[in-house]
């Protein structure tokens, strides 16, 4: 009788674990998928830029052990460049990580931008760009941004899309994807949990960056006033 009851119980507990286990991963594959189809409604090509945006924003991706941008991010740059030329909107807004002394991100971001005849006062520096959501969260609090182009890879794009447009930023996206990457597989897999990390963000937890600080309004500021500060 013991074991009969015994055997009844773990039965049951078998199924509840079953039940909950498929709730939890319906309940991600939604977010996910939710995440990935919002963001990719606002992926455009050249030819659809909108002519009114007040920042072309560009994420970073890494450089060099000497300092200049890895492949990944040259290709951002240079994509950003043709934006810039196509719109007509000739403001940055460079975001990425400036932690430590010796890995200075954004400037090698800025030297590269530089090359293509824009105007230094159009170039903002952002330091404290750590991730995506603390990126999108400084473009709206700090640099007052409205409506934004963003640039990064096509993987990436649908979540930077989806953090902006929940922060407030009418953002559409153009997709830098020159050639084939390293480790692209891996960034992909990586990118649904970070969907669904930002989801939960942007909706429910709402975390401040690391840094904010005083506004710096692209529309009426001097870009070269972020040069060297690292909490912008």
């Amino acid at each position: 009788m013991v074991k009969r009851k015994l055997k009844k119980l773990v039965k049951h507990m078998i199924i509840f674990v079953i039940v909950v286990a498929v709730i939890v991963i319906t309940t991600i594959a939604s977010i996910i998928t939710k995440v990935q189809s919002y963001g990719e409604k606002y992926i455009i090509t050249l030819e659809e830029l909108p002519k009114d945006s007040d920042s072309i924003i560009v994420l970073g991706a890494g450089i060099k052990n000497d300092g200049t941008p890895t492949d990944i991010l040259k290709d951002r740059l240079e994509t950003s460049i043709e934006v810039c030329e196509k719109s007509g909107n000739k403001t940055f807004i460079l975001t990425g990580d400036h932690s430590r002394e010796d890995y200075d991100e954004v400037r090698a971001m800025k030297n590269y931008v530089m090359e293509n005849d824009i105007d230094e006062d159009k170039i903002f520096m952002d330091h404290a760009g750590f991730s995506t959501y603390e990126s999108m969260y400084r473009a709206k609090e700090i640099f007052d941004v409205k409506k934004a182009i963003i640039v990064t890879n096509e993987y990436h794009l649908p979540r930077a899309i989806y953090i902006a447009r929940k922060l407030g930023i009418e953002a559409y996206g153009v997709p830098s994807d020159k050639r084939g990457y390293m480790f692209m597989g891996s960034y992909k897999k990586r990118e649904r949990l970070a969907q669904l990390k930002d989801f939960m963000y942007v909706n429910i937890l709402k975390p401040e960056p690391t840094f904010l600080g005083e506004t710096i309004p692209v529309s009426t500021s001097d870009g070269r006033i972020t040069d060297d500060n690292k909490e912008l």
